[in-house]
């Protein structure tokens, strides 16, 4: 059997706000069976857990490595690709895909060195549109349309046995080729931040919605997926806007 642990290495799963212990723990179970280890907790309702350890049922080694963490940007600061797994796409546009086809795009990142996340939402609500809106794309579980409901343990169930499945069917695909590091979330949000507050400087939104404007940019420059340099020049040309701005203002001479 080839060995993927290099591959599973630099996937991780994200649970964000889980209520329940035990999911946390049937969760890190799912994960290892696949040959996954990596699990981040986002604001847990209880961790650590004997429940969360019962329900591991001897994945402890998952569990004692978890990372927890105060909320989903800190979780994916340094990963390149982040999926979102939602039952419904909500007021976010992103790609939708199917587990079974994630599994390529997050080989393609990880075979390129680098880090991807797949992130899952509270039992009860999912993922909401601001933990959405930090992602590149949403996994889709197509579930019977009269009963779709899935236990959370279980939608990570599908997802690593997916990864794990397309690892082992290609696991000598060649990685894009790349003169520069992707872009990570982390440096993708402070690229974010700078645009909008750029607009907002060349008061571009003259009335229209900058929550709107905002997502679709979002959306544009997700696809794009550029790289470090690239988003250094887009950053060059925002500071350069804002000078020009604050020049037309007066402020700066």
């Amino acid at each position: 059997m080839t060995d993927i642990s290099a591959l599973a290495a630099r996937v991780r799963f994200v649970l964000v706000r889980t209520s329940q212990p035990g999911n946390i723990g049937a969760a890190a179970r799912a994960i290892r069976t696949m040959g996954f280890a990596r699990l981040v907790l986002v604001a847990p309702a209880r961790f650590p857990d004997p429940e969360a350890t019962a329900f591991a049922a001897g994945a402890d080694g998952v569990l004692a490595d978890a990372l927890v963490v105060p909320d989903l940007r800190s979780a994916i600061a340094d990963c390149e690709v982040v999926f979102g797994a939602t039952a419904r796409q909500r007021n976010v546009a992103l790609r939708e895909y199917t587990p079974r086809e994630v599994a390529a795009p997050v080989q393609a990142a990880v075979q390129a060195g680098g880090e991807v996340a797949i992130v899952f939402g509270n039992e009860r609500t999912g993922l909401e549109n601001d933990e959405l809106a930090l992602c590149h794309g949403a996994v889709h579980i197509p579930t019977a349309s009269d009963y779709s409901s899935l236990n959370l343990a279980q939608a990570v169930q599908v997802l690593a046995y997916e990864l794990r499945v397309g690892f082992l069917g290609n696991p000598t695909a060649p990685p894009p080729h790349r003169t520069d590091p992707p872009a990570s979330a982390g440096q993708m949000e402070g690229f974010f931040e700078h645009l909008y507050t750029t607009l907002d400087d060349i008061d571009f939104h003259k009335g229209r919605s900058p929550e709107t404007i905002m997502l679709r940019l979002r959306k544009l420059f997700l696809r794009a997926q550029p790289d470090e340099r690239e988003l250094r020049v887009l950053r060059g040309i925002l500071s350069d806007a804002q000078r020009m701005a604050r020049i037309a203002r007066g402020i700066d001479k």
